[in-house]
């Protein structure tokens, strides 16, 4: 059998068409009319005003601190659970990264956020900025964080890099906060290969970024400069990639939450087994389904499960290792940490492709259940 994938790249069939005709068209660098386009249908799809094509979800955080001015001797908030990616642009700015545990719906807590805050200033500490992080498909609750964030008047950003298509109080995913960070990463919901987008309602901000985002050109014949840039722009071919998974991604939403749905409904009578809360502020765009595994309930623990998946050739993966367990972010300030680290304990990432079959989900459930003693 073919190897089974996490979350692999979906074309759709129609990127050949738009990338040839991005070639024809002699546009195929970091300037063109697909990128114009893929900025304004991703303005349409989620409803942000003002959109920047980058090249990376990465970029977008970077570019996000850097023009809400965060720099030595600032400390930024961020979610404990999530990846990398979330936390090292916090380090790029020369800012200290400061974590806070999930609750149980996995996601930042608002109310360990709120004594966080309030800890590190009683502290000395100088706070900015709280990078929220929507996991797994599912999107923080906004409306508490954004109240704890404008009580400390600090600034709030949207990782969104893993809830384009979700929903938040009926609003799409993208705009909760002035400024977010959207990822299409080759095993996002959508991709451009590897791209991002920086998208926002604030647009003075978003304008900024776009002008650092192009070395910081000033607008001159000559190439002038008045502060630090960064090539970060996304190029008109992979935009042209971007621009026929975009219009794809209603269908993409729907196959992923169809096969989180049969993932609860075929493992849910399993004892010991349990999912990451289903949103009830909103709707995933069941970006990856994850599960938690009680080993005495069930029979095996996170880790044979995932050893027997592999054996049959199945990717599955640990959830995030927490940032405050990386030994990179060693002795960094830390609130909570119960939670996230058993869920890493615990958790387990299951195949969630758009493109999956039942057959193939019926032979991940098949090894799970066949792990059991």
């Amino acid at each position: 059998m073919p190897r089974l994938y996490l979350s692999p790249p979906h074309l759709s069939g129609a990127e050949i068409g738009l990338l040839r005709d991005a070639i024809d068209s002699n546009w195929i660098t970091t300037l063109g009319p697909d990128v114009n386009a893929f900025e304004a249908e991703l303005a349409t799809a989620t409803g942000a005003p003002n959109v920047l094509a980058l090249s990376s979800g990465t970029a977008a955080l970077h570019l996000a601190l850097v023009v809400h001015g965060i720099g030595p001797g600032d400390e930024v908030v961020c979610s404990s659970l999530t990846f990398a990616a979330s936390a090292n642009p916090i380090v790029y700015c020369g800012a200290l990264p400061v974590f806070v545990d999930s609750d149980e719906s996995w996601l930042l807590d608002p109310n360990l956020l709120d004594e966080a805050i309030a800890a590190r200033k009683q502290a000395g500490g100088r706070v900015r900025a709280v990078i929220a992080v929507d996991l797994y498909g599912r999107c923080c609750d906004y409306e508490s964080i954004a109240a704890v964030c404008a009580r400390h008047d600090v600034v709030l950003i949207q990782d969104a890099a893993e809830s384009l298509g979700a929903t938040y109080r009926g609003v799409p995913s993208g705009t909760q906060a002035p400024l977010a960070a959207l990822s299409f990463n080759g095993n996002k919901i959508i991709t451009t290969s590897g791209g991002g987008a920086l998208v926002g309602t604030d647009e003075a901000l978003v304008a900024h970024a776009r002008k650092l985002s192009t070395q910081a050109r000033e607008p001159v014949p000559h190439y002038e400069h008045t502060e630090i840039g960064f090539n970060y722009r996304l190029s008109n071919l992979l935009a042209a990639v971007g621009r026929a998974q975009l219009a794809a991604l209603p269908e993409r939403v729907a196959a992923r939450q169809r096969t989180n749905a049969r993932y609860r409904d075929l493992l849910g009578d399993a004892s010991g087994i349990d999912f990451m809360p289903a949103a009830t502020d909103g709707t995933s765009n069941c970006w990856l389904t994850c599960i938690t595994v009680d080993p005495a309930a069930f029979g095996a623990d996170r880790e044979q499960i995932r050893l027997a998946l592999e054996a049959e050739d199945i990717e599955s993966r640990p959830v995030w290792k927490p940032m405050h367990l990386q030994p990179v972010f060693a002795g960094n300030p830390m609130y909570g940490g119960d939670v996230s680290a058993r869920l890493f304990e615990r958790g387990l990432c299951l195949p969630s492709g758009s493109a999956m079959t039942d057959d193939d989900q019926d032979r991940v459930v098949n090894t799970i259940l066949a792990t059991r003693v």
